[in-house]
């Protein structure tokens, strides 16, 4: 009867079960995403800057790049290009 009456004058967000943890995991995969743009812009920046490269190399560079990563990073990309 305790731990019944804990739960219910608890207030912890996690106490909601499963829907507290899916909006966390959106969260994160918006903080990636939006990382992994931020190190695209200033990789991009840096070949363009440093190397002199091309709009053309750079892009054809980051296709290369993009495509040798990993599937389950590749999906979480897809957001960042639809977001382009």
């Amino acid at each position: 009867m305790l731990a019944v009456e804990n739960h219910n004058n608890n207030k912890d967000w996690r106490t909601v079960g499963a829907l507290f943890y899916q909006c966390c995991d959106e969260l994160q995969d918006i903080q990636f995403v939006e990382a992994v743009q931020l190190i695209i812009d200033l990789l991009k920046f840096a070949l363009y800057d440093k190397l002199m490269l091309s709009k053309e190399q750079i892009s054809e560079f980051l296709d290369y790049f993009i495509a040798s990563l990993p599937a389950f990073i590749k999906e979480k990309l897809v957001l960042l290009s639809c977001e382009s």
